[in-house]
């Protein structure tokens, strides 16, 4: 048992496993979000959509640490990966680095609506649509990203080629 938790407390030094381990965050933790608002909303909840807009803001930014560490591991997941899944983490990385954005104006959005409840209620509604217009967008944004960086080291996933100029050594800046 004493190996394994030496084992795991190593892995956690190598940011292409905190990558890993951290990337569902921004995803499910929106998913709840969006979800808890609608909750909140249909209950006519204050309390519930703060609560439900600090998930959102804290799981949206959470984003940057993703982006961070994957980062962080590109060139040990490169330098372990095949051909084929070198050409998808290329486009993976081009990919993070726009997408991120949108996680971080969602994030944003969220601290506005947040700030809106009660220091500026009339500004509140329109921050809030926006809050959850941006969260839907950075969804499908991840959703894709993860679709894609799925290809990198699970071959039984990939049906094709990524972009043709994803073929490249290195990940586009």
């Amino acid at each position: 048992m004493q190996l394994l938790w030496t084992e795991f407390w190593g892995a956690l030094r190598q940011p292409e496993y905190v990558h890993v381990l951290l990337h569902p965050l921004p995803i499910y933790g929106l998913v709840a979000g969006v979800f808890s608002l609608g909750v909140a909303l249909v209950a006519r909840s204050r309390g519930g959509e703060a609560t439900a807009l600090l998930v959102m803001l804290l799981t949206a930014a959470s984003a940057w640490l993703v982006a961070h560490f994957g980062h962080a591991g590109y060139d040990r997941v490169y330098a372990m990966s095949n051909d084929a899944a070198q050409k998808w983490l290329n486009w993976h990385a081009y990919l993070a680095e726009r997408i991120v954005w949108a996680y971080y104006v969602a994030a944003a959005l969220s601290a506005a609506a947040l700030a809106g409840l009660w220091k500026f209620p009339r500004l509140h509604r329109p921050a809030l649509t926006l809050s959850i217009v941006a969260a839907l967008v950075a969804l499908g944004l991840g959703g894709f990203l993860s679709f894609v960086g799925g290809k990198i080291r699970h071959s039984e996933f990939r049906q094709g080629d990524p972009p043709a100029w994803a073929h490249t050594t290195a990940a586009p800046d």
